[in-house]
């Protein structure tokens, strides 16, 4: 745990010294819930079934998260870890290299959690963000969307040859996923055809999820979105042992 530990520390301090990725993590998503907040308010609408925009968009806003994180922060980390030797001389310590991925993960998975609740605070401290779920099932919700995409983060860092690849299939990737899924644009003005377009996205269940748990939905409600994100997770777990390379 001490070797865990302090090898997480180094990550984070890793993490930390990339700009681009802590603006997309930690600031990103409350820059956009402020931007709309302030040109919609948190008026009570009927669109939304009464809540206000702000009170759909903070949980929507949880799914952009993770997509930044999962299809552009890890593809690129990893791959760039991959492509300067990190990885590599990782593996010819001592340490076991699975505790090097889990460190990986856990750090990842903090970050994410950090940039939620800074989300969280500016929607509850500048908007009176309405909430009427469970914490512990919004974070079970949460882990289960979050680490269903880190997977697809990593073997996308496994197939791409080069950290900048990795970054422009993890961008080609990301973006649609943002506008189609109801993570940037709320579902419920898109329109039909869009919304069946977001059906074949796995971050639309994320945000469907989040949405439905934040409102105080029951979790047998949602067993699409559990289903999906569970196959995706299974799956790209699978797809990532096979892909995942040292050097």
């Amino acid at each position: 745990m001490r070797a865990l530990g302090k090898l997480a520390i180094t990550q984070i301090k890793l993490y930390l010294r990339e700009p681009i990725a802590l603006f997309f993590t930690l600031v990103y998503a409350p820059m956009m819930l402020v931007l709309f907040g302030s040109i919609y308010g948190n008026e009570p609408v009927e669109m939304f079934g009464g809540r206000g925009t702000v009170d759909v968009s903070v949980p929507a806003y949880i799914g952009l998260i993770i997509i930044t994180v999962g299809l552009m922060s890890i593809p690129i980390g990893t791959a760039s870890s991959r492509e300067s030797g990190v990885l590599r001389r990782f593996r010819v310590t001592p340490l076991s290299p699975v505790l090097y991925l889990i460190a990986d993960v856990a750090v990842y998975f903090l970050m994410t959690l950090l940039g939620v609740i800074l989300l969280v605070l500016v929607g509850t401290f500048g908007y009176h963000m309405q909430f009427d779920g469970n914490w512990i099932s919004v974070l079970a919700g949460f882990s289960l969307g979050a680490l269903a995409m880190f997977t697809c983060g990593y073997w996308i860092a496994g197939l791409a040859p080069t950290a900048r690849i990795a970054q422009t299939v993890g961008m080609v990737i990301a973006f649609p996923m943002m506008f189609l899924s109801g993570a940037t644009i709320p579902l419920e003005i898109l329109p039909e055809s869009v919304q069946a377009v977001g059906k074949f996205l796995p971050v639309t269940y994320v945000v469907t999820l989040m949405q439905g748990l934040w409102k105080g939905d029951a979790w047998n409600s949602h067993g699409t979105e559990v289903i999906v994100l569970a196959g995706v997770l299974l799956a790209g777990v699978v797809l990532a042992a096979k892909t995942f390379r040292w050097e």
